[in-house]
C-alpha cells in the first residue's frame, strides 16, 4: 500500500526504517540513529479490506471513543463503518466495532465542509448525502491514536485523535465561503436505527445532545458534549428534512449545520461521551483541558507504545513484525471502557448504574475472545482482568445471567455457549481474586441451568436434539466445555455435588460422536442420526446443525477432553489421519445457504472463523508435534499479511489477532481455561514479555527462518524441555524458553505420551 500523505508529528521521533515498515512509503535514509517505537510497526489499515471488518480511525487502548471515518455504505463488509475498497466518506463518528460480523454503533457523526451544503434533504442512500466527499488513499494516513484524510469535494484536511472518553478533531479548511461542520445524529448503517435524538447549543462554542438507537444493541444510549475552538456563528437544525426554529430540538433524526466565520481556517473540536447523561459527557471533555492537538496525538501514541512494549520482538523480518504489532494493536481495541468519569453507565436493565471500585467495560464478543484473547489478557493485561470480570458480574446483576455477547449495556444473545464462564474460570484458576467469587460462582451456575437457547433440551435428553434446536451440535459441544469449567471451580470450592453434576454434563459431547463417519453429528430425539449427512454441508442459521460452519470444522471442539476425543476416534493414529484429512481435503463447501463466515480455508480447516482456531495444535496430543509446527507456520504465512486484506476473516474484537500473537510466540491455549499453553512453532528470533518488576519471560528460537520451522530441541530455564507444553504458572514466574529450529521434523521430540499436553487439570 503506497501512502504519500503522511502528516508528521513534530514532537515524535520516527526513524526511516520504521516508517517503511509502518506505511510502505518512500523516505530519505538518514545516518542518525533514532529510537525505534513499536507504534511504527502498526498499520491500522490491515484488516480494513475484504472481510476483516476493522476500522482505521483514532482510539487509545480499550478506549470508549473510536473516532473513525464512515463510508456510508450498507453491507456486511462495512460493519465497522469503513472498507478500504470504498472511495467516499460521509463523516467521522465516535463509536465503532472492530471486526464483528454484525454492524452497529457509528454514533454522533461529524463532517467538515468548505462549500455550499444542504442538510435538510434526504440522506439515504449514501449518494444523497449532500456533504459526502470523495477521498484518495494517497491522501489518507493512520497510526495508533491518529487518523487523517483530505476530503477532495469538501476541501478540508481532517485529522482525528482521542483520549479514553473524548475525541479530538482538527479541520483545516482551504475552500471558499464559511466553514461548516455537519452534526448528523440520524446517520445509521446496517442494523442500527435512531429512535430519539437531541441537540442544544448550550453556549456559543458548546453543543450538547444525545442519540438513542436500536439495532443489534436493542436499547443504546449515547450522550455527547462538543466544545469548539471557535464560536459558532450560526446553527441550522433539521428534524429529518424539516427545518427547526431555534438552537435546541429533539426528534428521531436530527441534523445540525454549524457555520463559522469566514476567517476561520483551522477548527478544533473536542467531543466527550457518556452512556449515562450529558453531565458525564461534559466531564469527559476534561480529559483534554487544552487545544494542543499534537499533544493529544502524542499522548495517544505514548499510551499505545506502553501497551505494545508489553511484548518486545527482536527479528530481522520487518514484515512479520508489522503483522505482529498490528495484531497486538487490534487485540487491545476491545472490550472498551464504558463507565464515565462519574463511574456511571447505562446498564442492561435500561437504568443508569454506578460502578463501585472498578471500571465498567463493554463489548464482550465472548464466542470469539474466550478462546485466546482473554487468556492473552491474563498475561498482558493483569490490571484489567478483574475489571472485565466485574463488568460481567454487573451485567448479571442487571440482567440475571452472565453476558453471552454484550454490547453497550445490551444482551444481544448472539452466537452459542455461555462463554463468560471460561473467562471467569481461567482468571479464577490463575489466581485473580479482585471480584466477588461467591457471586461469580452463583452466576456461572445460573447461566448454565437456564431454560433458554437449547439448555432445556440439553438437561432433558443429555444432549441437544437436532429436531428441537437449531445449531444443536455446536451448542451442545460448547455447553459441554463451559460445564467442564464450572466443574473445575466447584472442585476448587470442595462442592462435590456440583462437580459431579457438571462434569457429567461435560461428557455430553459423546452422544453426538458417530463412530461410522468419525464426525460430531446432529442426533434426533429418538436417538437416531439426522439424515442426510454431508460433512462439507453448511447452512447459515437455517436448519443448521453447526454455527457458521460444518462437521469438518466443528467436530474438534472438545478442548476439555482431547484425550477422550482421541479414544472415541479410535486412537492416536486414526486421530492424526483425520487431522491430516481436514487440512488436505478440497475446500469445497456444499449447500445453497453457505455461511459467509467460512473463510481462510486450508482444506476444510477454516481459519477465518474461531471454532477452527485450536485445531492445528491437536497433533501434539497424539504425539505428532511436528505436524502442529508445520501447520501453524503455514497458517501464519498464508493467512496473515501486511495488506489491507491481510486478515482472512472477521477480526472479531481481537480473537483473530490473539491467535497470531500467541502462535508467533510459539504456544497457544487449546483449553483456554486450564492454564496450559501447547507449543507450536515460534516465528521470531526473540520475544520478551516483561512481567512484574524486573521479571520477564523470554522466548528464543535459534536458527528460525521461513525454512527452519521445526523444533529440534527445547530448554526451559536452561533445563531440557521434552514436553510440548508449558504452563501459565511457569510463564508468569519468568525465565527463558529456548528452541533450536531446523528445516526437517524432529519426530522424536515430545512424541512420548508422558510429554503430551493435557486438556484437563493435573493434580
Amino acid at each position: 500500500m503506497l501512502n504519500l500523505y503522511r502528516p508528521q508529528l513534530k514532537i515524535a521521533c520516527l526513524p526511516a526504517l520504521a516508517l517503511l515498515a509502518a506505511c510502505s512509503q518512500p523516505v530519505e535514509q538518514t545516518t542518525v540513529e533514532a529510537e525505534v517505537r513499536y507504534t511504527d510497526y502498526v498499520d491500522p489499515f490491515i484488516g480494513t479490506a475484504a472481510h476483516g471488518h476493522t476500522y482505521p480511525g483514532a482510539t487509545v487502548p480499550f478506549g470508549m471513543v473510536q473516532l473513525s471515518p464512515d463510508n456510508g455504505t450498507e453491507g456486511w463488509d462495512w460493519v465497522s463503518g469503513y472498507n478500504y475498497d470504498d472511495s467516499v466518506i460521509v463523516g467521522f463518528s465516535h463509536t465503532h466495532l472492530s471486526g464483528t460480523g454484525i454492524g452497529d454503533l457509528a454514533d454522533i457523526l461529524f463532517m467538515p465542509v468548505h462549500r455550499p451544503v444542504e442538510a435538510g434533504r434526504k440522506v439515504h442512500p449514501k449518494n444523497n448525502y449532500d456533504f459526502k466527499s470523495k477521498f484518495s488513499h494517497r491522501n489518507e494516513y493512520a497510526e495508533p491514536g491518529y487518523y487523517s484524510v483530505y476530503l477532495d469535494d469538501n476541501h478540508v484536511k481532517a485529522e482525528l485523535t482521542a483520549s479514553e472518553r473524548a475525541g479530538f478533531h482538527q479541520y483545516t479548511y482551504d475552500g471558499s465561503g464559511a466553514p461548516v461542520v455537519v452534526v448528523d445524529l440520524g446517520f445509521a448503517i446496517n442494523w442500527d436505527k435512531p429512535t430519539d435524538t437531541y441537540l442544544k447549543m448550550e453556549e456559543e462554542s458548546l453543543l450538547v445532545g444525545y442519540r438513542k438507537s436500536k439495532g443489534w444493541a436493542e436499547d443504546q444510549h449515547l450522550y455527547f458534549a462538543a466544545s469548539f475552538s471557535e464560536p459558532v456563528a450560526a446553527i441550522e437544525i433539521y428534524s429529518d428534512t424539516t427545518a427547526v426554529t431555534g438552537d435546541e430540538a429533539d426528534g428521531e433524526k436530527l441534523t445540525a449545520l454549524l457555520r463559522f466565520d469566514e476567517s476561520v481556517k483551522t477548527l478544533k473540536i473536542k467531543v466527550g461521551l457518556s452512556s449515562a447523561d450529558i453531565e458525564g459527557a461534559q466531564k469527559s471533555l476534561a480529559e483534554i483541558p487544552h487545544w494542543d492537538f499534537d499533544q493529544v496525538r502524542q499522548a495517544a501514541s505514548d499510551q499505545w507504545e506502553k501497551e505494545l512494549s508489553k511484548i518486545k520482538i527482536t527479528d530481522p523480518n520487518e514484515t512479520n513484525k508489522k503483522i505482529f504489532y498490528t495484531a497486538l494493536y487490534h487485540s487491545n481495541l476491545a472490550p472498551v471502557i464504558y463507565s464515565d468519569h462519574n463511574q456511571r453507565y447505562k446498564g442492561a436493565d435500561g437504568k443508569v448504574h454506578q460502578a463501585e471500585d472498578y471500571t465498567k467495560y463493554s463489548i464482550f464478543s465472548l464466542w470469539d475472545t474466550f478462546r485466546a484473547a482473554h487468556p492473552l489478557f491474563t498475561i498482558t493485561q493483569p490490571e484489567r482482568v478483574d475489571d472485565f470480570i466485574n463488568s460481567m458480574l454487573s451485567h448479571y446483576d442487571e440482567y440475571g445471567l452472565l453476558p453471552v455477547w454484550e454490547l453497550t449495556g445490551n444482551e444481544t444473545n448472539t452466537m452459542t455457549g455461555y462463554h463468560a464462564i471460561p473467562v471467569i474460570t481461567d482468571a479464577w484458576l490463575k489466581g485473580y481474586d479482585g471480584f466477588d467469587r461467591e457471586k461469580a460462582y452463583e452466576a456461572m451456575k445460573k447461566s448454565a441451568v437456564q431454560d433458554i437457547r437449547g439448555v432445556n433440551f440439553y438437561k432433558e435428553y443429555g444432549y441437544i436434539p437436532a429436531d428441537l434446536e437449531n445449531e444443536s451440535v455446536t451448542k451442545n459441544l460448547e455447553y459441554a466445555f463451559d460445564d467442564w469449567c464450572i466443574a473445575q471451580v466447584a472442585k476448587k470450592l470442595g462442592n462435590k455435588e456440583d462437580y459431579d453434576y457438571f462434569i457429567k454434563r461435560s461428557q455430553s459431547y459423546r452422544h453426538l460422536y458417530d463412530p461410522q463417519t468419525r464426525f460430531m453429528r446432529g442426533k434426533l430425539t429418538d436417538g437416531t442420526w439426522k439424515e442426510p449427512f454431508d460433512p462439507k454441508f453448511s447452512s447459515h442459521r437455517v436448519d443448521a446443525d453447526y454455527t457458521e460452519g460444518n462437521a469438518w470444522q466443528h467436530s474438534w471442539f472438545v478442548s476439555h477432553d482431547v484425550e477422550g476425543l482421541i479414544a472415541l476416534m479410535g486412537g492416536e493414529q486414526v486421530f492424526i489421519n483425520m487431522l491430516d484429512s481436514l487440512f488436505n481435503e478440497d475446500s469445497d463447501i456444499h449447500g445453497d445457504n453457505i455461511s459467509a463466515d467460512i473463510s481462510g480455508l486450508i482444506g476444510q480447516y477454516a481459519h477465518g472463523n474461531e471454532p477452527s482456531h485450536h485445531i492445528a495444535y491437536l497433533y501434539n496430543y497424539a504425539g505428532a508435534p511436528w505436524k502442529t509446527q508445520e501447520t501453524v507456520r503455514k497458517i501464519m504465512g498464508q493467512l496473515y499479511t501486511s495488506e489491507p486484506a491481510g486478515l482472512c476473516g472477521n477480526e472479531d474484537c481481537g480473537q483473530m489477532s490473539a491467535w497470531y500473537i500467541l502462535s508467533a510466540l510459539g504456544f497457544y491455549p487449546v483449553n483456554p481455561a486450564n492454564g496450559v499453553y501447547t507449543i507450536g512453532a515460534p516465528l521470531f528470533e526473540k520475544a520478551e514479555i516483561p512481567l512484574t518488576g524486573d521479571t520477564k519471560f523470554t522466548v528464543e528460537a535459534e536458527n528460525v527462518s521461513e525454512e527452519n520451522i521445526y523444533v529440534q530441541s527445547a530448554t526451559l530455564n536452561d533445563q531440557p524441555l521434552s514436553r510440548s507444553y508449558i504452563t501459565h504458572e511457569e510463564l508468569m514466574k519468568g525465565g527463558n524458553l529456548r528452541f533450536v529450529m531446523g528445516p526437517e521434523p524432529n519426530t522424536s521430540w515430545a512424541s512420548e505420551e508422558e510429554n503430551y499436553p493435557y486438556s484437563g487439570i493435573k493434580e
